[in-house]
């Protein structure tokens, strides 16, 4: 009789249910095998590193650019949602060879820990311009919503060569002035690298080899600058989120000349290299710039159907 007791606690043991992970916040097919994706990675994470019940989990939306585009202020907005959890870095992940080499678990454990129904979110603007990077988002998870932020590519240039300049200044060191970038021998110099970035047709095409437009929202840049709510309102749309962001989320700061957050009583702005002002250029030039973006927009404005207030 012993024997058969034993025999059957035991039966009822082996028979328990393996309980599950909950299904991630709006995952579709393509999302879930990314859960499993991140269940399976969850072993590398230390033991006890999860607080109330949270886990990390791979992004199901990533910001893939374009520098210099709007990508943090883009990723602070839609952190005032409650079920978005973001990395707070630019992880470098798909692009930088040596972080990209130590696979899907390190890459994991960049992530924040997050609630079961929270979208994981993380922003790396090089992602667009970097050929290597499309397919290797889509062999992670060919359903994840991406979001690329543009604006002008004239006005985008030249905070490209703002940036720089300034890290250089901080560092003490000397710094060309932007003619001496875009001026070769009389002509405007299409090597540039900041030039390069702004051929947003170019790269477009690259990720459109794998990922149909459907999946990629494009974020007007300029339009988020002068008002913002409406253009977050799109995107909590198109990452099926709850609308939960709201116009009095944002105020305008006179004294910075940009839109501020507000987030539950608290106030925050974007860092102060953020707004910074650009260089003054000669106004003959800025037209060769515009000349030079006319037709690879219109390109781009067919790829993606449709256009933008660009010069």
């Amino acid at each position: 009789m012993a024997a058969l007791l034993l025999g059957a606690v035991m039966l009822a043991v082996q028979l328990q249910p393996v309980p599950s992970r909950p299904a991630v916040y709006g995952a579709e097919p393509g999302q879930q095998e990314l859960v499993g994706k991140a269940a399976t990675l969850q072993g590398e994470v230390p033991e006890g590193a999860a607080p109330n019940g949270s886990a990390q989990q791979l992004p199901q939306t990533i910001i893939i650019g374009v520098r210099k585009g709007g990508t943090r202020a883009l990723l602070e907005m839609l952190s005032l949602h409650p079920d978005v959890a973001a990395a707070e870095n630019e992880v470098h992940f798909f692009d930088w060879e040596e972080h990209y080499s130590q696979g899907l678990g390190w890459y994991l454990r960049q992530m924040p820990f997050s609630s079961p129904h929270q979208l994981t979110v993380e922003k790396t603007p090089a992602y667009f311009t970097s050929p290597k990077v499309p397919e290797r988002v889509h062999s992670m998870n060919p359903s994840i919503r991406l979001l690329l932020i543009l604006r002008d590519p004239s006005e985008r240039v030249l905070s490209d060569y703002t940036q720089v300049f300034y890290n250089h200044v901080q560092k003490h060191k000397p710094y060309p002035s932007i003619e001496e970038f875009l001026v070769r021998d009389g002509r405007l110099n299409v090597d540039y690298k900041a030039l390069n970035r702004s051929l947003y047709h170019v790269h477009m095409h690259n990720w459109l080899r794998f990922f149909p437009l459907r999946r990629i929202h494009i974020v007007d840049g300029d339009r988020l600058i002068r008002d913002p709510f409406p253009e977050i309102q799109k995107v909590e749309r198109f990452l099926k989120l709850s609308p939960q962001i709201n116009a009095s989320n944002f105020y305008f700061n006179k004294t910075k000349g940009f839109y501020c957050l507000r987030d539950g009583g608290r106030d925050r702005c974007l860092h102060e290299s953020k707004g910074r002002a650009h260089p003054q250029i000669d106004p003959k030039l800025l037209n060769k710039l515009h000349e030079y973006f006319h037709e690879p927009n219109k390109k781009f404005f067919e790829l993606v159907g449709r256009t933008f207030d660009w010069h």
